[in-house]
């Protein structure tokens, strides 16, 4: 660049809108995502380690897409392009391809394209750019608002990790208005301007969770507002209302608002909540979705979920649709209420004026997220659990569940108020109890538990790996691993530690249901580190676990060899804590503490003999018992380690079950017992009983060759911090 071109970019930066120039230049500088970008996750790891692969990033706009590409820009040691789909066609695709294969060829340099508004290539220009991501002549970084399930052809889909940005939280956003107000080079921190309690809380609130939206309202605010005598810019709440007036209805009729929205209206008339039924339809109406559409859905749900329970349904609905077409809008909208209401549980008759109590919520409300059991789970729902956890009503009794239908921040609102004549009188009071049995549901499992934010191209060489691991393990091991990890939800992007790890057994679920997030091991003896590396080798490096040594029942050591502020999700453990006494269980929850994540949880799966060498002959002596007995608690403090997770207020369950096996008594058995390095013949030679020790391997002497029973008690713990 020349000295002209040079002075040209430093004019276009400082004439740039505010929320460009306060764009992140670093991952540290980066605000929200933390679920797909925070310590340890794979994405963050990746970018670090330049060892990125193709992916596309999705979400609302202002959640930092381009921002995102733009910092991996600038820390590849690849060469970096980028082409806007909005301007770029076929030739510049040509060109970028063309370059990418010159610059791979002579200087084995690979490149990075990033293409913004992915989705309005056209299928033709997108199936030009596939051979060259399928064979690795650039790899791609795709930027898109729209579900790229709908809008990016599939062959690229099924080669990229996809990542779902969400809407900023509110606290984010603050972080942003005051980095704005504060940043005295890029925002405003060289100038006085002071922004009311009142203003700040609008701003906000009605950016809707995207911060250039809020941004340009701040600049928009700042820019036209005169200082006052003291040379103070203040920005009150009628300033604010002037600069962001009201959010948009973020709606596509192809995309997946159109499916979701549709999807939740039906399931609310299904499951006989008009108030949802109202807020969907609301929200399909305010966003221009085709009143006929409509009500071809609604002859469909008669049909469907209406039935011959009412055949009046379908009878109502081609009654209103008719009337629609007769009278049009705006007054058509009271028909299309009415079949509405007649098929989720109301009658004929004026109460379809809640239809404008649902337009008025939808307008003041800033919540407008469909609940993630109500998506459409047809398109997606593989990839990001769309429509997981939805309760079929129709499988319950009197065809009825209590659930959430209704966004969480319009739990308890109501839109419709049923009169005490006829139909609507008689269904009163049943409506009044389902209300209350719907919020004491929504309270209960908060439907809103998590939203899936990542998707990935099958790996078959993992997929292989696991498969081999898997078949190298012990038959009754692989039981009790499936039994640890049964009950415990695994998300892609969950980080998992697996302390006091001896095998890679214990480790394959993490290893195979987190493949955006990350797995970490702790070894404490040395030639299980080796063991387990070898084992990795074949992995690619991104997939392989964190290996983490430390001393033996130190968890608290781990957090130095992390990434700053690095969590786990989930602990998951076998026979942790063996042989520790209070000190070291102190240390471990001391090091758990830091470690586990604010919504993270603790899975151990402890095992021991039911009795010891001497209660497993017939002869064996009552007083050797006893010592076997304080013995195997030693080795299993499953107790003392849960007092301290109770006394430190978390929530936890035991269970409790016993298998039998036969133990093969020979002379390994004989010396893993009797030889003076076990842990057993320490602690019957500390406690004074050498004599006793003597007798009982006369006796199993006397049985070698022979097997005994022997019971074995198995106990899971889960733990919870309390919320």
């Amino acid at each position: 660049m020349d000295l002209f071109g040079h002075h040209r970019e430093q004019q276009l930066q400082q004439q740039a809108p505010l929320a460009e120039r306060l764009r992140p230049r670093s991952l540290d500088d980066f605000i929200g995502q933390e679920a797909i970008l925070g310590p340890g996750r794979l994405l963050r790891r990746a970018i670090a380690a330049d060892r990125l692969g193709s992916l596309i990033l999705h979400g609302p706009p202002g959640t930092g897409k381009t921002t995102l590409a733009r910092i991996i820009a600038n820390t590849t040691r690849c060469h970096f392009s980028s082409l806007n789909a909005v301007l770029a066609g076929i030739k510049d695709l040509r060109t970028e391809v063309e370059q990418a294969q010159e610059r791979l060829g002579r200087h084995g340099l690979r490149t990075l394209l990033f293409i913004d508004e992915v989705h309005r290539f056209n299928t033709a220009q997108q199936d030009a750019l596939l051979p060259w991501v399928e064979n690795g002549t650039v790899t791609l970084i795709g930027a898109t608002t729209e579900n790229p399930f709908f809008e990016v052809n599939k062959a690229l889909v099924s080669r990229s990790r996809l990542f779902r940005l969400q809407s900023l939280d509110y606290r984010a956003l603050e972080q942003v208005l005051d980095r704005a107000l504060s940043d005295a080079e890029y925002g405003y921190g060289n100038r006085s301007v002071q922004v009311s309690p009142e203003a700040r809380h609008h701003l906000v609130q009605v950016a809707g969770g995207d911060a250039r939206s809020l941004l340009n309202a701040l600049e928009l605010a700042v820019e036209t507002t005169d200082c006052d005598e003291a040379g103070v810019i203040q920005i009150d709440l009628t300033v604010a209302e002037e600069s962001i007036q009201q959010q948009a209805v973020l709606y596509d009729k192809q995309g997946d608002a159109h499916f979701d929205t549709i999807s939740a209206f039906i399931k609310s008339i299904r499951g006989s909540d008009p108030d949802a039924a109202l807020f969907w339809l609301a929200r399909m109406v305010e966003a221009g979705e085709d009143p006929r559409f409509i009500f071809r859905r609604l002859l469909i749900s008669a049909g469907e979920d209406i039935g011959l329970a009412d055949p009046q349904g379908v009878v109502v609905v081609e009654a209103c649709a008719a009337a629609f077409d007769r009278v049009g809008l705006p007054e058509g909208l009271y028909p299309l209420a009415q079949a509405t209401l007649y098929l989720a549980g109301t009658a004929k008759s004026n109460s379809t004026l809640g239809f404008f109590d649902a337009v008025r919520s939808l307008r003041e409300e800033k919540s407008q997220k469909v609940p993630k059991h109500l998506r459409d789970a047809h398109r997606d729902g593989s990839a990001f659990g769309d429509g997981v956890g939805y309760r079929y009503p129709h499988a319950y009794a009197e065809h009825w569940v209590a659930q959430q239908y209704l966004p969480s921040a319009l739990q308890g609102q109501i839109f419709w108020q049923p009169g005490p004549q006829g139909w609507e009188g008689e269904r009163q009071a049943q409506l009044q109890q389902r209300r209350a049995a719907q919020l004491a549901a929504a309270a209960e499992w908060d439907s809103e538990q998590g939203e899936p934010l990542s998707s990935g191209p099958e790996d078959p060489a993992m997929e292989r790996w696991l498969r081999r691991q898997l078949a190298q393990g012990e038959g009754r091991l692989q039981v009790l691993q499936k039994r640890l990890w049964a009950p415990i939800p695994l998300n892609r992007l969950d980080r998992v530690l697996v302390p006091s790890c001896r095998s890679l057994l214990w480790a394959l679920p993490a290893l195979a249901g987190t493949p955006e997030g990350g797995v970490s091991l702790q070894l404490e003896k040395a030639d299980d580190g080796e063991r387990i590396k070898a084992q990795l080798q074949v992995l690619d490096q991104l997939r392989r676990p964190q290996l983490i040594e430390s001393q033996p029942h130190r968890l608290d050591q781990l957090p130095a060899q992390l990434s700053a502020g690095e969590q786990f999700e989930l602990v998951v453990g076998r026979n942790v804590l063996q042989g520790a006494d209070e000190t070291d269980i102190q240390r471990w929850m001391d090091g758990l503490s830091i470690l586990l994540a604010p919504q993270g949880r603790l899975d151990l799966l402890m095992s021991r003999p039911k009795g010891g060498p001497g209660s497993l002959l017939p002869e064996g002596t009552p007083e050797l018992q006893t010592l076997e007995e304080q013995w195997l608690k030693r080795n299993l403090p499953l107790e003392a380690l849960q007092r301290r997770l109770d006394h430190g207020g978390w929530l936890s369950t035991v269970e409790i079950w016993e298998e039998t096996l036969p133990l093969p008594v020979n002379e390994t058995l004989l010396r893993r017992w009797f030889t003076t390095n076990s842990t057993y013949y320490r602690w019957i030679t500390q406690c004074g009983a050498v004599d006793l020790l003597d007798v009982l391997q006369s006796r199993y002497r006397q049985r070698l060759g022979s097997s005994l029973p022997q019971t074995i008690t198995h106990h899971r713990l889960s733990a919870w911090p309390h919320p």
